[in-house]
């Protein structure tokens, strides 16, 4: 896919050189980002933002050719959660197309030139008869079931939180309260974290995404954090 000025793309973080940050994007090439398009004020720490490794949500400033500059401070919280969550729902749908197609990439990027992958996710659910559109009828059959097995299966609740420190170990003691199992958590900038939990049923879902929420907030006032659960 061609990257245009204002596309939101997927990073991987891969070699910091002084106040310059150089990216893989995912599927697209390489990027870079210079120090004032990470964040926005003064940055006392450039690895409090971007580390090694790292998944960062972008947005594209310049296009020239095969060089690609990017910012990560323009994007907004509700740009990075779209993202993160069509990257999620990319990578399901990709191992349930393994399971009955021997050409999954081909049949994923014949979908992603008609539906955008969110809406694609929403249209099977409604009707797997969406997947006829892309394979032989004897192949939609099989990821039919694969598709609605998964769904069955997998139940996705979300909240987000805010969380904020002003003690000199603060990011230290946001990543420890944050450190916590069967929670998939995104920091979506401003302070602000989505936490999001899968199971068989909402109301096992609901109930495991609560007791974690507790217990970052145990952990939280324990380390003066200032906690708070946005639409509570």
């Amino acid at each position: 896919m061609e990257i245009k000025e204002d596309d939101l793309v997927l990073c991987t973080v891969k070699r910091i050189e002084g106040t310059t940050v150089f990216v893989d994007i995912e599927g697209n090439g390489k990027g870079s980002l210079v120090l004032s398009e990470v964040a926005a004020g003064r940055i006392r720490n450039l690895r409090d933002y971007v580390a090694m490794n790292k998944k960062i949500v972008c947005k594209a400033l310049r296009v020239s050719g095969d060089h690609i500059e990017l910012s990560l401070r323009r994007v907004t919280a509700k740009e990075k959660q779209y993202v993160l969550e069509k990257n999620q729902r990319e990578r399901v749908l990709k191992n349930i197309l393994k399971l009955g197609v021997e050409n999954p990439d081909d049949i994923l990027q014949k979908i992603k030139e008609k539906y955008d992958i969110i809406d694609f996710f929403e249209e099977a659910k409604a009707n797997t008869d969406v997947f006829s559109q892309f394979m032989t009828k004897e192949q939609a059959k099989k990821i039919a079931v694969a598709f609605a097995e998964k769904s069955e299966k997998e139940k996705f609740v979300k909240r987000s939180i805010i969380m904020c420190s002003f003690s000199d170990s603060g990011l230290d003691d946001i990543k420890h309260a944050l450190d916590v199992k069967g929670a998939e958590i995104h920091y979506l900038g401003s302070s602000m974290f989505s936490i999001s939990v899968s199971a068989k049923d909402f109301k096992e879902a609901n109930i495991n995404l609560i007791a974690i929420i507790k217990e970052i907030e145990h952990r939280s006032k324990e380390k003066k954090i200032l906690f708070e659960v946005k639409g509570e």
